[in-house]
């Protein structure tokens, strides 16, 4: 993030591919500093989102603008602001809402040894990544305040994960040793097995669907398949909920159970 503060007829203009909602910010940062009595100096202000070549999509580019820009007004300190990555969302009065993609930043700053500024929502799961110092502040004024050293920001508490037991397990299923032996290879190695019986089977027609039988067993195995597999240590299952991030279907930690998929009855 780069911003430049010129001699000019007075414009702001973000450059580097940005889609609608990133040109959009303009408005929101400006608002959002006028809320915080601040007005953006009589100048040509241009932000370089780099690497200028690839296209720049979502709203969680509103903070890293506004602390571009408050550092090129003098406001703080931009060397100070060197040693983080910030990303979230600015409401018009100057709150820090939450924004997708918070955990893929965290991620990325453990990467490269830098910090994380994020919403005060999106706190406890930026701490998912262990060892990046965090900031979650509540609006600008308190970052700020913060950076000047007369607010300090509480820590966030990485959250803890309540995981019920599974509804449905292969234990349930009595006999039927070879099949279950099948199911919990498959499982084991994270297979998707294949359902396999001859065309002319009962199971096949509605009939013998509705009449439960064969196929009734067979659906009462598949839906257990996959239920007894181990929970994936914290470390290694905190990369995966980047994607439940990024969506918003992060809830208080990331998933750690890998659910195959059922069984299926056809091949397409």
């Amino acid at each position: 993030m780069q911003c430049q503060v010129a001699p000019g007829l007075p414009r702001f203009s973000i450059v580097g591919l940005p889609d609608k909602a990133v040109s959009e910010s303009r408005e929101r940062v400006q608002a959002a500093l006028s809320a915080m009595g601040l007005s953006l100096p009589p100048k040509r202000i241009t932000i370089n989102l780099s690497p200028a070549d690839l296209p720049k999509d979502g709203s969680h580019y509103d903070l890293p603008i506004a602390l571009a820009l408050l550092a090129a007004m003098g406001v703080t300190d931009a060397e100070q602001l060197g040693d983080w990555i910030a990303v979230g969302e600015l409401s018009l009065d100057g709150r820090v809402v939450a924004s997708p993609g918070v955990l893929i930043a965290a991620l990325h700053a453990s990467t490269v040894e830098a910090g994380l500024i994020c919403p005060a929502q999106q706190g406890s799961e930026a701490k998912w990544a262990s060892g990046v110092p965090v900031l979650a502040p509540r609006g600008l004024v308190s970052l700020l305040a913060h950076l000047k050293g007369s607010q300090v920001l509480p820590d966030p508490v990485r959250g803890t994960i309540e995981e019920s037991a599974p509804v449905t397990d292969l234990k349930q299923v009595k006999g039927q040793e070879t099949s279950k032996r099948a199911l919990e290879i498959a499982a084991a190695g994270g297979k998707e097995p294949a359902r396999i019986m001859p065309s002319r089977h009962p199971s096949r027609t509605h009939t013998g669907r509705s009449a439960g039988g064969f196929d009734g067993a067979i659906r009462r195995r598949t839906a257990r398949f996959g239920q007894d597999q181990p929970r994936t240590p914290i470390p290694r299952a905190a990369p995966f909920g980047q994607y439940g991030g990024v969506d918003g279907r992060w809830a208080e930690g990331p998933a750690r159970r890998s659910q195959p998929c059922a069984p299926r009855r056809v091949v397409s």
